[in-house]
């Protein structure tokens, strides 16, 4: 079983995740894609990511946004390092192609 993080780390590691949120007991973020079709793209990217990571977070699309949700379901609907590490490759894979929605 997964550990889940203290406050003060969730804290830490949203310093190094912008636009990155603290909602409940998960990491949420909303990107905003170039098209509906980029969206698309990007959850699918994301999806393999989370699958290689055995990690299946919520991915929710509307038009051109997808929001991400990162809990672990092991550590009882809490926020662990897993979820902060996808969180890293998130953002990498969005540098990659897709713009941010700015805060």
């Amino acid at each position: 079983m997964a550990d889940a993080l203290d406050d003060s780390a969730i804290e830490t590691a949203l310093r190094d995740l912008p636009g990155w949120k603290l909602e409940g007991d998960a990491l949420v973020k909303t990107f905003k894609c170039k098209s509906f079709a980029a969206a698309v793209a990007f959850i699918v990217r994301v999806g393999f990511a989370c699958e290689k990571a055995d990690h299946h977070p919520d991915l929710s699309n509307t038009y051109n946004r997808v929001t991400l949700r990162f809990t672990t379901h092991a550590a009882g609907g809490k926020i662990t390092d897993r979820d902060v590490t996808l969180a890293r490759t998130v953002e990498a894979l969005a540098a990659e192609r897709y713009t941010r929605i700015p805060e």
